[in-house]
């Protein structure tokens, strides 16, 4: 694979940071068909129809079943964000790694593979660390307040991720994530913010729930 690929950080691989592509053997059909004429920007639309199927889902649920609709599309999405995160990290080795630099090089992953984005990753300190989307797949064709949805697959994710740290050393992953600004909303970039946190709540969560009663009260802002 070229060193150039927009995915490819040097320091994951000097740091021993492995991951794995999800969905690997249809992934290997579509890499053999980029040595035919097809055209790889159409699965720009094919994904843009899937996310705007899912986005036009969740709502249809919430207009019809109220919140056990949403809890229904809620559990979905996250089901599907532990799969691909399972499947990318089943190869990484968490034991000795630093905290600050596993979750940078997980949100690298996660951004630009599972959700095909440009991303700029910072490192302030050991304390705090994140990263800006320069470009999103959804950008163009989603609302600021339609991304909610996009907080259910990383749910699933997060989740994942911390399972696997505890499992393997032990300790509990204590961090938090947040947003700063969107793109949809009028930002140059999508900022998120990742930081050490003693703190028992989730804060990703818990802004999710607020999001979703806004949804259902008809208070689509963010």
């Amino acid at each position: 694979m070229s060193e150039k690929t927009h995915w490819n950080r040097r320091e994951m691989a000097e740091k021993g940071f492995t991951f794995v592509f999800p969905y690997s053997e249809g992934l290997k059909r579509v890499r053999e068909l980029l040595n035919t004429d097809y055209d790889p920007a159409v699965l720009w639309v094919w994904g843009t129809m899937q996310a705007r199927a899912v986005i036009e889902t969740l709502k249809a649920c919430e207009s019809d079943f109220g919140e056990k609709g949403q809890k229904v599309v809620y559990e979905a999405l996250k089901k599907v964000g532990r799969e691909v995160a399972e499947q990318m990290i089943s190869s990484s080795k968490f034991e000795g790694m630093d905290e600050a630099e596993l979750l940078s090089f997980f949100a690298t992953i996660v951004n630009t593979i599972a959700y095909a984005s440009i991303e700029k990753p910072w490192v302030e300190s050991e304390e705090r660390v994140g990263f800006d989307i320069l470009w999103c797949p959804h950008q163009d064709v989603y609302s600021a307040f339609d991304c909610r949805v996009q907080r259910y697959f990383v749910q699933g994710m997060l989740e994942a991720l911390r399972e696997k740290y505890e499992k393997e050393t032990g300790k509990k992953l204590k961090w938090q994530v947040k947003f700063e600004t969107t793109i949809p909303a009028g930002a140059d970039v999508c900022r998120f913010v990742i930081w050490r946190s003693e703190s028992e709540d989730n804060e990703w969560e818990k802004y999710t729930e607020l999001l979703n009663r806004k949804a259902l009260n008809g208070k689509n802002i963010l």
